[in-house]
């Protein structure tokens, strides 16, 4: 080979090395190491945060300052069936009005099929809305009277409930003895479908949504019964679908008290809180003490802060 294309070809040789070079080179400075096992950090996306579960009613801690004879609750967890509560879940109080809502659950489910007429349904409507004790009492005689209550024992598996014994009061359904354990059981067997039948239970379920007044509107023989549970329960749980209850109150003259009562069920869990407080304190003063018990059980709290998963910040 000549001299001359010799030095040619060389020097070709070393700019198209040097043209490879140079790719490399920016590669490596830019940070491009795949391939390369080099010591810069790998950026990695900041994980997204994680929103804590829907609010519902947890078992857990509960205290009242209660001023009285008679204070115990209890929670039903309907998914799973578990009850917790207050140490004297098991103790027993008169039901009041609580107990209208076996009535109309017991009248439902004995048509069947069949249509309630105007009446009837007028009758159901404001025995759970308004708390009408004549409208209850058509309930409950059409029911059998006393059979009622017990097919309420049975049929919703009911442990320490019993017929009232209160002397001069024998077999009055507002004496039924009720504990908060039966109550939130009760609860589930209206939720579920076993008291008033498959037909009627989204009728039932409704009636007792649509509970009204507060404890300022208070009659001779009704009043009103949106109070307790639902003012203690947040607004995301409410926006969940919804609450069914029904309250019951009286001022009894034989023991001085309040016996004050609210029973609420929705699709996830059943609450009761039972009550026996002197009456200069007032149905008020019950009413919050229902709504503190379900506010502390509220789980978990709103407005809770979102947690962000732990991560490695990058490949070293």
């Amino acid at each position: 080979m000549r001299p001359r294309v010799a030095l040619v070809l060389a020097v070709v040789a070393i700019l198209v090395g040097s043209a490879m070079l140079v790719p490399a080179a920016y590669a490596k400075l830019s940070g491009d190491d795949s391939g390369s096992g080099g010591g810069e950090a790998e950026a990695v996306a900041a994980p997204e945060p994680t929103a804590p579960p829907p609010p519902t009613l947890a078992a857990g801690p509960v205290s009242v300052n209660f001023t009285g004879e008679f204070f115990s609750w209890a929670l039903m967890d309907r998914e799973s069936g578990s009850i917790s509560g207050s140490k004297n879940l098991t103790k027993t109080s008169s039901t009041e009005s609580m107990i209208k809502s076996w009535f109309a659950a017991d009248f439902l489910r004995s048509l069947g099929d069949k249509e309630p007429t105007a009446a009837q349904k007028k009758s159901i409507s404001a025995a759970i809305r308004d708390s009408n004790d004549d409208a209850a009492n058509y309930l409950y005689v059409a029911n059998g009277r006393g059979n009622s209550i017990q097919r309420m024992i049975k049929i919703c598996r009911l442990t320490d409930t019993k017929p009232g014994n209160v002397p001069g009061y024998i077999g009055w359904w507002a004496f039924t003895q009720m504990s908060p354990r039966d109550a939130v059981r009760l609860g589930d067997c209206i939720g579920d479908g076993t008291a008033a039948g498959a037909k009627w239970t989204p009728y039932l379920l409704d009636e007792m949504s649509k509970v009204r007044g507060s404890v300022k509107d208070q009659r001779q023989r009704s009043g009103g019964g949106k109070w307790g549970i639902v003012d203690g329960l947040p607004a995301e749980i409410k926006a969940q679908g919804p609450v069914s209850i029904k309250n019951g109150w009286t001022p009894l003259n034989y023991d001085g008290n309040w016996h004050v009562n609210c029973l609420a069920v929705t699709e996830k869990w059943s609450l009761a809180v039972m009550l026996r407080y002197p009456q200069k304190l007032g149905l008020s003063y019950g009413a919050k003490v229902c709504a503190s018990v379900t506010t502390q059980l509220v789980t978990p709290q709103p407005g809770a802060a979102l947690k962000v998963p732990q991560q490695p910040i990058g490949k070293l």
